[in-house]
């Protein structure tokens, strides 16, 4: 064989190797890229879940809300009230 024939084999075989290596690289970057696509709309699924499961929390804490103003006050009312008894007895 002789060398021209010889580098143009040689030429092939590593042009066909880049060609096989990209192949593989591009086919892995598919795969990925589809198990990815999946993972997301998993995540979409969970995230509106988490929308809808979430839905009623305003209704209940704005209901929470209310009680606790109420408790605030009566707090405030009873710390009045001990500060008073404080004075009277010097206390403070």
């Amino acid at each position: 064989m002789t060398l021209p024939a010889l580098l143009t084999y040689l030429t092939l075989a590593a042009a066909l190797i880049v060609v096989l290596v990209l192949v593989a690289y591009l086919v892995a970057i598919i795969t990925a890229l589809r198990r990815a696509g999946n993972h997301l709309a998993a995540l979409a699924g969970g995230l509106q879940a988490i929308i809808d499961n979430t839905d009623p929390l305003e209704e209940h804490l704005t209901t929470i809300n209310g009680a606790l103003a109420t408790l605030d006050d009566g707090l405030k009312s009873v710390d009045n009230n001990l500060v008073g008894v404080a004075e009277v007895f010097e206390l403070r």
